[in-house]
């Protein structure tokens, strides 16, 4: 097998000048979105549409770093703030209504621990998943291997290492449950401050 093919059946590979070689789109790709006039929001939403493939109403925020987008799968609405980087390596999958603050990193990359093993150039990449309705903190690292479940919030300045459940408020580092979204989190929004009254009849007629 060649490099490529071991590295997308989740074995260990080299970065050889093949792998090498299919990381130059995304690049380009991201060189082209990060020196872009910031301003111009359908350019930017172009770049992305063509950087990641298949999406709809995806937007991310420059700078933006991957290793070649082709492996991150996105669902409708996602949205990354500024200076995300994803390791795409393994796939990456991302639900509807995702959305990133600052400073995210997602890495399916990983390097074997013993140092004879990995000064031997070997690495690896391993399947990242993330569901629908997930809000995910600044600053937070998602390690190879993850699942975060639906409608999940990460807290700022986590570090994801096992998988999260669905309707979870983890944080922390090593990343851990805090504990369950339910009904009386609805209408709250910052430290239990209730939404207003004009802007919660708006919430509710777009969920009929």
């Amino acid at each position: 097998m060649n490099n490529i093919e071991r590295r997308d059946c989740g074995m260990v590979y080299i970065s050889d000048d093949a792998v090498f070689e299919e990381q130059k789109r995304a690049r380009i790709l991201t060189q082209k979105l990060n020196t872009a006039d910031r301003a111009d929001f359908d350019l930017l939403a172009g770049i992305v549409k063509e950087l990641l493939g298949k999406s709809e109403g995806a937007f991310i925020n420059p700078p933006f770093y991957c290793d070649y987008g082709s492996h991150i799968e996105v669902g409708k609405n996602f949205f990354a703030n500024y200076n995300c980087t994803i390791l795409d390596v393994a796939k990456v999958k991302i639900g509807d209504n995702c959305q990133m603050a600052p400073n995210v990193a997602i890495y399916t990359a990983g390097h074997p621990v013993h140092p004879d093993t990995r000064n031997s150039g070997y690495e690896y990449g391993i399947e990242v998943t993330i569901g629908d309705n997930v809000w995910i903190g600044g600053n937070t690292v998602i390690c190879p291997g993850v699942h975060i479940g639906d409608n999940v919030v990460i807290g700022a300045g986590s570090v994801v290492t096992k998988d999260i459940p669905d309707w979870a408020i983890a944080a922390g580092n090593p990343c851990k449950v805090l504990r369950m979204i339910t009904e009386e989190d609805r209408r709250h929004y910052f430290k239990n401050q209730d939404i207003d009254e004009e802007a919660w009849e708006i919430i509710m007629a777009q969920q009929k």
